[in-house]
């Protein structure tokens, strides 16, 4: 008897007999796949959320992250990006990166090849350019075309716009002019410019994996706000807010709203939250109401953001949590989900939730 409990105690150090587990932001159903791919073949979890993430990152129509991300005010894609190795405990992050389509990469480099945690705008590029990256540029045609929608938006008090004749302001839907401003373009894609114009997005991409001997990893990358003032950086590759990963307890993420995450030191502070005994679900929740308590629970002002937390434990138990239950578009709720793969297919979960909307 006291053979087998040394043989349980040892191997539950170990981890074996553990979770292989996966989880993202909704935009992760691919990169749940991919990176279950890897950590079912042995390899390391960072090596499987990277390559995860990277599909993101590589896709001209995913536009919160890398290649085809929405822009700045001045029409440049700004990138940011971390990583948190568990096994060996060290990150690295990038930070206004501009020409490089996969920064999650970047932020690896200097996690492995630099003593430092974080390199941002210039310096991250000429960084990546050492290491044999090649500088692109990242604006699509669909992404320059929902910024020059969104210039065309804007007004002075007086109404006013520099970018325009004062006739085409998108108001409840693209208007007729807009469409003679951009002939050629379908109906379908200046209705998805103006959306963005309208509803500039904050998504990015957080990503969690677990293998079978507890060693886990998490990576998160965006392009950030829409139309962010060029240089700024929200949540993403800061280590602590948009991302943490303490092998001993587990990992969490987030994406939406950057700047109310750096508040409340969000991923951290959910990671401790799990290590003092809650579950992932409350410790997300718990996090949530810090958010809200920042605008003293007016539920009027909070309505004009959302944000979102994964949290992945140690023994395999994940959870989402987003502020609000979901997003109403056309008089329609559509619900807060985030991606999940434990060995099968990928499939979207709903989040729990703190506040509720209603259709």
């Amino acid at each position: 008897m006291a053979g087998t409990a040394v043989a349980a105690a040892a191997q539950q150090a170990s981890g074996a007999g553990g979770k292989q587990i996966v989880i993202s932001s909704a935009n992760g159903l691919r990169a749940c796949a991919k990176a279950m791919e890897v950590v079912k073949g042995g390899g390391d979890t960072l090596d499987a959320v990277i390559a995860g993430v990277n599909i993101n990152e590589e896709d001209p129509d995913d536009d919160s992250v890398g290649y085809g991300g929405l822009p700045n005010e001045e029409g440049v894609v700004e990138l940011d990006a971390c990583v948190m190795h568990g096994p060996t405990r060290r990150a690295g992050s990038v930070a206004s990166i501009r020409g490089i389509k996969t920064p999650s990469k970047i932020a690896r480099l200097v996690m492995e090849q630099t003593d430092h945690i974080m390199i941002v705008g210039e310096g991250a590029l000429r960084f990546a350019k050492a290491y044999g990256f090649r500088e692109e540029n990242l604006l699509t045609e669909k992404s320059r075309l929902a910024w020059m929608v969104w210039k065309r938006s804007l007004r002075d008090a007086g109404g006013h716009n520099n970018w325009t004749d004062g006739l085409d302001a998108p108001a409840k839907k693209p208007s007729a002019e807009l469409q003679r401003m951009f002939p050629g373009v379908s109906e379908e894609l200046l209705a998805y410019a103006w959306d963005r114009a309208v509803h500039p997005p904050t998504g990015t991409i957080n990503c969690l994996a677990l293998n079978l001997k507890g060693e886990m990893s998490g990576t998160t990358t965006t392009s950030g706000l829409a139309w962010k003032i060029p240089g700024r950086v929200g949540d993403s590759p800061i280590i602590g807010a948009g991302l943490y990963v303490d092998p001993d307890v587990g990992g969490a993420g987030s994406t939406g709203r950057g700047e109310e995450n750096i508040r409340v030191a969000g991923a951290h502070s959910i990671v401790e939250n799990m290590r003092h005994g809650m579950s992932p679900k409350d410790a997300c929740l718990d996090v949530l109401k810090r958010v809200a308590r920042n605008y003293d629970n007016d539920n009027a002002r909070l309505s004009k953001f959302d944000i979102n937390f994964y949290a992945l434990r140690k023994d395999g138990e994940y959870a989402g949590a987003s502020l609000w239950n979901g997003r109403i578009r056309s008089g329609q709720l559509r619900p807060s989900t985030f991606a999940v793969n434990d060995g099968g297919k990928s499939r979207l979960e709903k989040c729990v939730y703190l506040l509720e909307r209603k259709a």
